[in-house]
């Protein structure tokens, strides 16, 4: 619980306002860091955030510290997983409780990329709405409906709350996080088709793509949680036992080719973040970045993300991708459905470079009308700093 914290965050105080008095060479911001999942960001209420798109990235770039490898002189943590912010603001619609904006800030590029949610960072998302009062508390769970922006979806965000907090501890444990805390269910049934309009963009389960430095290669299109695009392991110049393992030059360079192809063939600019690449293989016995056995009768479909800007190897797995995933895996005719194990289990377990996770999915398919029933997995987070940091005045 956040008994010792309970006055500073309830107390009412004015997100925008009361802020220790500082050198005019330095800016106080308020702010919050939670851990959603394998991820970590930073929380701003909207109203302290710029609203015009340029100061607004020159703001969010002064508070991770970048372009700077190590960030040092921001709250980034020279990580994919931890340079991510959440804008959270009143609900502009009236099936939200909230609206939440998710910013992957740029590490060594002076770039911050909106063209994409994270599902790790939704999953605090719930836990920042509680702990700031933000929605009537019911326990023993409270049900955030979560507005995100960036794909104008809503998510619902299922949080175990007792004492009138989140809470914290608990049985649920995820690969890439140590130790165990309370289970907080995300659904995104209601996120297909966000960014394109449709759960397949292209009307197809796959299409074949020309790359100059590949060739013809075949991908699946798919978009729920994020955009998306599945790839088998093999039609990218690797066996099935080399995933999931820390690319080298020539896959990255492979992969933002397809990356970039594949955003042409949906008429999208490329250098976004999305269409995200999902590399995928039948299931087999693997090792984790840590040296964690895996048998491939744990798993259903291995996999990795190449994700970012420039793309790198996602440590663990990504939230929305794996979403993305499980439905693919569960509609006939997609790359994702042929590498899967069927065997009728609620469930696509994923392994992945920390581990495994799991996700419900289920789709109904009549008339060629695909229907997402079930898009839905477990998280755990918690706070882990509420107060005020402080920015270069000459950054903003």
């Amino acid at each position: 619980m956040y008994r010792q914290h309970s006055n500073h965050l309830k107390g009412g105080r004015d997100m925008g306002t009361n802020t220790p008095e500082c050198s005019k060479e330095l800016t106080a911001v308020p702010c919050t860091v939670l851990r959603g999942g394998t991820s970590k960001g930073v929380f701003l209420p909207e109203e302290v955030v710029p609203e015009e798109k340029t100061e607004r990235e020159k703001f969010l770039l002064a508070l991770m510290g970048s372009p700077d490898p190590r960030q040092i002189d921001g709250l980034g943590g020279a990580d994919l997983l931890t340079t991510k912010v959440a804008i959270i603001g009143k609900p502009s619609r009236d099936d939200a409780d909230l609206d939440y904006t998710f910013a992957q800030v740029g590490i060594t590029q002076a770039k911050v990329h909106f063209d994409m949610n994270c599902g790790n960072i939704s999953s605090a998302v719930g836990v920042y709405a509680v702990e700031k009062g933000l929605v009537p508390l019911e326990e023993p769970y409270t049900t955030v409906r979560i507005h995100n922006r960036n794909t104008q979806t809503i998510l619902l965000a299922k949080v175990p709350v007792g004492d009138g907090h989140a809470r914290v501890d608990g049985e649920w444990a995820i690969d890439g996080v140590p130790g165990t805390g309370a289970a907080i269910s995300l659904d995104f049934r209601l996120t297909a088709g966000g960014a394109t309009g449709s759960l397949l963009p292209t009307g197809h389960v796959y299409d074949v793509v020309d790359v100059p430095e590949l060739g013809a290669v075949t991908v699946s299109v798919v978009d729920i949680a994020n955009l998306c695009f599945v790839v088998q392991a093999e039609h990218v110049g690797l066996k099935s036992e080399d995933i999931p393992r820390t690319p080298g030059p020539e896959l990255l360079f492979r992969m933002d080719r397809l990356q970039r192809a594949v955003a042409h063939l949906l008429g999208i600019s490329e250098g976004q973040l999305t269409p995200i690449p999902i590399i995928v293989a039948p299931p087999h016995d693997f090792r984790t970045l840590t040296d964690q056995p895996f048998e491939s009768d744990a798993v259903d479909i291995v996999s990795e993300v190449i994700g970012g800007q420039p793309l790198t190897l996602h440590k663990a797995f990504p939230g929305t991708a794996s979403v993305t995933l499980a439905v693919a895996s569960r509609i006939p005719g997609t790359i994702a459905y042929e590498m899967a194990r069927q065997n009728g289990a609620k469930s696509v377990r994923i392994g992945h470079p920390s581990g495994r996770m799991d996700v419900d999915a289920m789709v109904s398919i009549e008339n060629a009308r695909i229907q997402v029933l079930q898009a839905s997995y477990q998280r755990t987070a918690r706070l882990i700093m509420d107060g005020i940091t402080y920015l270069r005045s000459a950054r903003l």
